[in-house]
């Protein structure tokens, strides 16, 4: 069986949360179509398509008849060069909006225009009609429609003999419902019977046959104005994404042969050289090779303060250069800057959704069906049964029937996780997906990894002991050998010390790391070793006096190691690596948060002691990676537990903790690995995060009450007769909306804001 290869599409027009379920359930019954996502803030949809099955062209007409504009997007691997262009093309048009063009002559044509396929020709939403104002769109325009039949039915009613006006409304009802109906009929040919747009039609004509035509034309309108609505809000929380996009110029000023010429950004190749001018946004992820400037990086990290970068600093895509000049080395390619990473990331967690989503979406597969099913036997038991009115009874079950849609429902935690997200994002906090999200509001325990998470990771030399009768040189030069191509910070200042000496490292071979004890490697033909003390003890590489050394070292909060041969002691190396300067207020903050802080570190107990107790918080030392795992899984055994580390060293308690927080600028390691990363090296964006987790929680129950609480009022107030038909539209409409603008409060949440 062939394997399915991944494609994607840019879908345009969906509002709401039932949308991405109208796309989802019509793509999957095709064949050869496997694992569906459908990301509604981020507008796409991704499947795996098995070669020879069903054509690409015939998915994208099952989500045009359901009234939805679509459009490969670029980089998609399974378009062809020839057709990626015209979507790279419309993405770049302003007039596109990311998606193909619908009418004028001096667009790109791909495949589907040249056998005179218009893309958008049915659709209810164009994604041209993206940053118009919403009188120009397509529901924009339905809108207008709908308004001006009610007005001409309205005076049609005042002026013109009696019964001319019932049937101006009649006319208005049906020119209005039409375009909804025609959705609905494609749901229903695809097997969806219980859409918004089924229940809509069937109580517009429903009003229609038992004489409410006035009330049926205007339930028609207020639909359409609640789809626009609906529309603008969604807009607004997508904008949090498009705005990462936005962030990175779309020009920059390449130097090639001693000059300077205007190219794309995104047609730069690794390893060209860019000039960066004062004021500028860098163009691309790379190191300086010329200048010195402050660097703003708060539309990356959210730092809001400039730092100043140099030869050889690292620097990412969308940061401003504020002072002067900078030649910049371009260290990846368009699509994998961090902005490029980010954006990707915040797309997919949409997919990663949370307990609490899924849990919506199976309780709303049995809502809607059963709110038709109760709205059948309105309709029907009194009238049967105890001989009531049918006219009374038909009009309080249409009106069930428009309360019947769980849109506000479904949408309400989608929204919320998808503001969170973008609103993150900005701040340099990610989180991938609502599962991480709810995880992380409900964590009572953090376990922290020391060296270069509480600490800065650039540990310096502090002292240097040869055993007696050994040269500080030949030791240093045996040590820098065994650290030689090891990326340990410890191994790292090893290192550096050596260079500054003066001390060339040995030629070494058959290097290796022993976890938890240090390092190994052959020497001159001898093994040699940079290890703790406590194991150098054990295998004879200690000499008598440097045990009581090792240990008044470790009390002033240094890190030991030993270097020996075969059995033969060489001397200890003291090392320092300083608290960072937000570590307590840090710690402060989670403790009010109600949350406990520890420190899971290999380190021996003495140097921990002296970095936990300046912090006031709990350590567990001489850990072993396996330790490590097993004291995640003892603290999870008391409720949710969060790992923070450097994403390499502490992989498997990463993985292990119920969310793992990898710190690092922008890595690969920090962006990848974990569950959440914090792109700027600040610990008090760990309470930061908490508080962002804590407060969608806390927006989405408030979310869930609304929907559900609208719900409730009006279906027993339909029943009862006291709200009729345009109540119940509004209501439905209204809930929608509501939790959406609910949702949008958290791209103005300030994470870092105390209290």
């Amino acid at each position: 069986m062939q394997q399915g290869k991944r494609r994607e599409w840019t879908v345009s027009g969906m509002d709401c949360a039932a949308c991405t379920v109208k796309v989802t359930r019509a793509v999957e019954r095709l064949p050869g179509v496997s694992d569906v996502k459908v990301a509604l803030m981020a507008e796409k949809l991704s499947l795996d398509l098995t070669p020879g099955t069903t054509a690409a062209d015939e998915i994208e007409g099952v989500v045009r008849k359901l009234g939805y504009g679509i459009a490969p997007r670029p980089g998609d691997a399974g378009l062809p060069q020839a057709a990626a262009a015209p979507a790279e093309a419309a993405a770049s048009n302003p007039c596109c909006g990311g998606g193909t063009c619908t009418g004028g002559s001096d667009h790109a044509a791909g495949p589907e225009d040249a056998k005179g396929h218009d893309h958008h020709r049915h659709s209810h939403d164009d994604p041209a009609d993206r940053g118009k104002s919403w009188y120009r769109t397509a529901k924009g325009r339905l809108v207008l429609l709908t308004g001006a039949l009610l007005v001409v039915a309205w005076a049609f009613e005042f002026l013109a003999p009696t019964g001319f006006g019932a049937w101006a409304f009649v006319a208005a009802c049906l020119i209005g419902v039409a375009p909804v109906a025609q959705r609905a009929w494609a749901a229903l040919r695809m097997g969806q019977p219980f859409t918004i747009e089924s229940l809509m039609t069937i109580a517009a004509l429903g009003a229609l046959t038992i004489g409410a035509a006035e009330e049926a034309a205007l339930v028609v309108f207020l639909f359409a104005v609640g789809e626009v609505l609906e529309g603008v809000a969604a807009g607004k929380a997508r904008d949090g994404i498009r705005g990462l996009a936005a962030l990175v110029p779309k020009t920059a000023l390449l130097e090639e042969g001693g000059t300077l010429r205007e190219v794309p950004a995104d047609s730069l190749r690794i390893g060209q050289t860019v000039l960066v001018r004062p004021g500028d946004r860098i163009p691309a992820d790379g190191e300086i090779v010329e200048g010195i400037s402050g660097v703003d990086e708060s539309p990356v990290t959210g730092e809001s303060v400039p730092v100043t970068r140099g030869p050889g600093d690292p620097v990412f895509a969308g940061a401003i250069n504020t002072e002067a000049a900078l030649r910049l080395r371009v260290g990846k390619a368009p699509s994998d800057n961090t902005i490029a990473r980010i954006i990707r990331l915040v797309e997919e967690a949409e997919e990663a959704r949370a307990p609490t989503e899924r849990f919506i979406d199976r309780f709303s597969r049995w809502y809607m069906p059963a709110v038709v099913g109760v709205a059948a036997l309105v309709i029907l038991v009194p009238p049967l049964l105890f001989g009531q009115d049918w006219g009374t009874w038909v009009y309080r079950g249409l009106a069930l029937l428009l309360i019947g849609c769980p849109c506000a429902l479904v949408i309400s935690v989608p929204a919320s996780i998808a503001s969170a997200l973008s609103s993150g994002a900005r701040r340099g906090l990610l989180m991938k997906g609502g599962a991480v999200i709810e995880a992380a509001a409900a964590v009572e325990r953090i376990a922290f990894d020391k060296t270069g998470t509480l600490t800065h990771g650039r540990p310096r030399v502090t002292d240097v002991l040869p055993a007696p009768g050994v040269a500080e040189a030949e030791m240093l030069a045996v040590a820098a050998a065994v650290e030689t191509g090891s990326s340990h910070p410890l191994a790292q200042a090893i290192l550096r010390r050596a260079a500054d000496a003066g001390i060339p490292a040995l030629p070494a071979s058959q290097a290796r790391v022993m976890p938890g004890r240090g390092g190994e490697a052959r020497v001159d033909g001898e093994l040699a070793w940079v290890a703790s003390p406590r194991h150098a003890q054990g295998a004879g590489g200690m000499a008598p006096d440097h045990a009581g050394a090792a240990a008044a070292l470790e009390s002033e909060g240094k890190t030991v190691v030993a270097v020996y041969r075969d059995a033969r002691p060489l001397g200890l190396i003291a090392l320092r690596d300083e608290p960072r300067e937000d570590a307590a207020e840090a710690m402060r903050q989670l403790r009010g948060l109600g949350i406990a802080p520890v420190i899971l570190t290999g380190d021996n107990p003495r140097t921990a002691q002296a970095i936990a107790s300046g912090l006031g918080i709990d350590f567990r030392a001489e850990m072993m990676p396996e330790d490590k795992l097993a004291a995640i899984r003892d603290l999870g055994t008391g409720g949710g537990v969060m790992m923070i580390g450097d994403g390499i060293n502490d992989a498997p308690a990463l993985k292990q903790a119920g969310v793992g927080v990898a710190m690092g600028s922008g890595t690969d390691v920090a962006l990848e690995t974990a569950d959440a990363a914090i792109l700027r090296d600040r610990l008090a964006d760990v309470p930061a995060l908490i508080r962002l987790a804590r407060a969608t929680m806390a927006n989405i129950r408030q979310n869930v009450g609304i929907a559900l609480g609208l719900k409730a009022v009006f279906l027993v107030t339909s029943v009862l007769g006291i709200t009729g038909l345009w109540l119940a539209i509004l209501a439905d409409t209204g809930a929608t909306v509501l939790v959406t603008l609910n949702a949008l409060r958290l791209l103005r949440f300030d994470p870092g804001r105390i209290g």
